[in-house]
């Protein structure tokens, strides 16, 4: 019970104080609530288990320095260091650098009329920094240091399915715990469609908690397109979807693409981007 506190307590606290926040710093400090409450529920669940889970600069690492969710993995003893080429440190730093300038970019066409052009190029920008630069860096060091975490994003584009972008490729944090909370127990008791839909539910209930509370808005879209998403994957693995090859080569490529990219205009809807994306951008761009 202790473990779950925090995971509620905080989501909780960050909603008492919305009315005092713009929408952007409100998204944020949700998110942050709920990515720390889900932190402390993964460092509980192992704090008995791992002989150096107790061990407070680790802890405090592991909050801090480490945006992924398997605190087993980062907790067991330390190994050799891997070591790492200057091209994936460099890779990392461009996909910062090209983050930054497509903010500012969108800052621009923001000043010169196109809001809806420009948040969408911040939100795009803002991935590119987090995501795919500092989350990578922050992984590049603790492999190095001799920890076998996993990025948070495992090269999405060379996904050849909507299986293999949503498991093991894209936000790879959040899979594991969709996986081991919500896939898993559902699977043992009702199967594994039951098993797909209800990890893709519960990742479209927490995107429309960060996306359209905040921009009042929108409500059902986010969780709208994660169903969209479970269905593919189920699609993907019918008789027919292996049949037609929807989940390999060149046409899982296309399949990927089109459900995926296709409709995230329906993910990140107008509303937020005009409500909390582009008020950001202006906010951090001045």
């Amino acid at each position: 019970m202790h473990g779950l506190i925090p995971l509620l307590a905080l989501p909780a606290a960050a909603t008492a104080v919305e009315a005092r926040l713009p929408a952007w710093a409100f998204m944020w400090l949700l998110a942050i609530a709920i990515f720390a409450g889900c932190k402390w529920r993964t460092w509980w669940a192992v704090l008995g288990g791992v002989r150096d889970a107790a061990n407070w600069k680790r802890s405090l690492s592991y909050f801090l320095l480490w945006p992924g969710m398997d605190a087993r993995e980062f907790f067991n003893p330390l190994g050799r260091g891997r070591q790492v080429s200057i091209f994936e440190w460099a890779a990392s730093a461009t996909k910062i650098i090209v983050g930054v300038a497509l903010f500012w970019a969108g800052a621009r066409f923001i000043s010169l009329g196109h809001p809806l052009l420009g948040g969408w190029a911040g939100m795009v920008g803002t991935v590119l920094v987090l995501h795919f630069g500092i989350f990578q860096l922050a992984a590049l060091v603790w492999q190095r240091a001799g920890l076998a975490v996993k990025p948070i994003m495992e090269r999405p584009l060379a996904s050849r399915s909507l299986s293999e972008l949503w498991g093991r490729r894209w936000n790879l944090g959040f899979r594991m715990l969709s996986h081991r909370w919500v896939f898993q127990p559902l699977q043992k008791r009702f199967g594994s469609v039951a098993g797909t839909f209800g990890a893709f539910l519960a990742s479209g209930v927490l995107h429309d908690l960060v996306i359209s509370v905040p921009a009042r808005a929108g409500y059902g879209l986010p969780t709208g397109y994660f169903l969209l998403q479970g269905l593919g994957v189920i699609a993907e693995r019918s008789r027919t979807g292996k049949r037609l090859g929807l989940g390999r080569s060149v046409r899982g490529f296309a399949w990927t693409a089109l459900i995926a990219v296709g409709p995230l205009y329906v993910l990140f809807h107008p509303w937020f981007v005009m409500r909390v994306m582009v008020p950001f951008v202006r906010a951090v761009a001045g």
